[in-house]
């Protein structure tokens, strides 16, 4: 089977060694002619021509920002032809999915969401989202999954929406959450102090604010201002803030711990390994705060 991975980024270079490690024949294709000269130690096939690279491959996968896939898209859809199969790798799915639903004509295509960053060290034990919208594309996305969960991968197949929905929580609001505690954080005086004096509450803390602050702008960018709903979740997160300053600026001890308490109940309603998680966090932080 012939691969073309179209984007020479961080993500591409991992998917064009993922799938040679697997023994697939790789052609890397990207625009910039200098990026690739700096790739040629990866003994794939690389070039700077689209079309080229997507003409006789079997699989497309569009490893790219999501502000450029309209572009792309219409670039290699002349090439693109029946029997092969385009897919991307977007953090968002609605988007890119209508997208090449527009302009991929024959050929099949499949939104996906690899749930894990370029220093992974393959798919094991990794969560992988499939987004088919018809029958043609739910048989594709069921024989990748076979092929996925061979690798010991965590497939999900959902919609494009409801993909997108969830992202909003488990992308949207860490990264907002990371952004704000980076700041806060780095306007501290005493800052280096605190990592001397650290416990695993606030090195989660920290761990949270600096893989955020670190990771690729426009990503991020494009997530908080695509993700549907994010922003009424993180004004609700906003409402809860001022909630909980409040009880603490009026050193309302009582309320703090009736909330805390409510707070434990309703974890343990939604969530069946809440007292195994919580007996193991509790030990974290007994044996590393006292």
């Amino acid at each position: 089977m012939r691969i073309a991975v179209i984007g020479a980024g961080k993500m591409g270079v991992w998917f064009a060694k993922f799938f040679q490690s697997k023994g697939y024949d790789v052609v890397l294709a990207d625009r910039k002619e200098e990026k690739l000269a700096k790739l040629k130690d990866l003994h794939v096939e690389l070039t700077a021509d689209f079309k080229a690279a997507v003409k006789d491959a079997d699989q497309i996968l569009l490893c790219i920002p999501i502000s450029g896939v309209e572009e792309v898209v219409k670039a290699i859809s002349p090439a693109v032809h029946e029997g092969q199969v385009v897919m991307d790798i977007c953090s968002i799915k609605e988007t890119p999915v209508k997208t090449m639903h527009q302009y991929i004509k024959g050929a099949t295509v499949l939104g996906t969401h690899p749930v894990f960053g370029p220093g992974s060290n393959g798919v094991k034990h990794k969560a992988y989202v499939l987004t088919p919208t018809n029958p043609k594309e739910t048989a594709i996305a069921e024989h990748y999954r076979k092929w996925l969960e061979q690798e010991e991968a965590h497939v999900f197949i959902m919609t494009p929406k409801k993909h997108d929905e969830l992202m909003s929580v488990v992308l949207g609001l860490p990264h907002f959450l990371g952004l704000v505690a980076c700041e806060t954080l780095l306007e501290q005086k005493n800052l280096p102090e605190t990592k001397k004096v650290a416990g695993t509450t606030y090195r989660m803390l920290f761990t949270l604010a600096e893989a955020t602050a670190l990771e690729t702008p426009e990503l991020y960018a494009n997530l908080q201002t695509n993700l549907p709903d994010l922003g009424k979740i993180e004004d609700q997160f906003m409402t809860k803030a001022h909630e909980w300053l409040k009880l603490i600026k009026n050193k309302d001890t009582k309320a703090i711990v009736e909330r805390m308490e409510q707070l434990k109940k309703k974890l343990k309603e939604t969530d069946s390994d809440f007292a195994e998680s919580y007996k193991v966090m509790y030990k974290m932080l007994e044996s590393t705060e006292k």
